[in-house]
């Protein structure tokens, strides 16, 4: 279910199904690098101005599906213009900054989004762009990056299916706002 809140910019109001908080699991491959499967967990807030905070965490899984260490962590600001046009600021645990740039699925809940500013520390690894495809779907949050380095070309590196987190205040919400004539029995509200 996707939800506006009330506070919630006017502006960000297409980037409405990215709010709260989601976790799932990925698949990670790109030469150099270990390949793995992935926890994550991403949460897209906001405080009333006109951008959503995003952050991201993820770690490499074991075969049993443990945690076992830190994989990537992320941060960053999303905003939409009226064109549906999408910027992103991202910084990143490996000492990467970027700048994306793209736009939003007409009529639909998808964003396709590419780096168009890449800033490296010294201790950062090879990176030069990457593109990235994030979509709603039947309540999951589904996203595909892409990567290039100067030695490899821009190839899909990592991939995950979100589920929403849900609150207790959420469910305490919600039970709120049903309506005070449902039936006793459960079945009849159904026929």
């Amino acid at each position: 279910m996707i939800e506006i809140p009330s506070d919630l910019h006017k502006d960000l109001v297409p980037l409405a199904f990215l709010l709260g908080n989601w976790a799932g699991a990925g698949v990670h491959d790109f030469p150099g690098s270990e390949k793995c499967n992935f926890g994550q967990e991403v949460s897209f807030t906001h405080d009333g101005r006109d951008f959503l905070e995003y952050h991201s965490h993820t770690w490499v899984l074991d075969s049993e599906g443990n945690k076992v260490r830190p994989l990537e962590t992320e941060s960053g600001y999303w905003r939409i213009d009226a064109d549906r046009k999408v910027e992103v600021t991202m910084v990143r645990d490996d000492g990467v900054v970027e700048v994306w740039y793209g736009e939003m699925a007409h009529k639909k809940p998808q964003i396709d989004i590419a780096t168009d500013a890449v800033a490296r520390t010294a201790a950062s690894g090879p990176y030069s762009g990457g593109k990235r495809l994030y979509g709603y779907v039947k309540s999951d949050l589904m996203w595909v990056g892409e990567k290039q380095t100067p030695e490899v070309p821009l190839r899909p590196y990592m991939s995950a299916q979100l589920k929403k987190v849900v609150s207790p205040e959420d469910v305490e919400r919600w039970a709120k706002a049903l309506p005070d004539d449902l039936p006793d029995d459960g079945i009849a509200f159904f026929k």
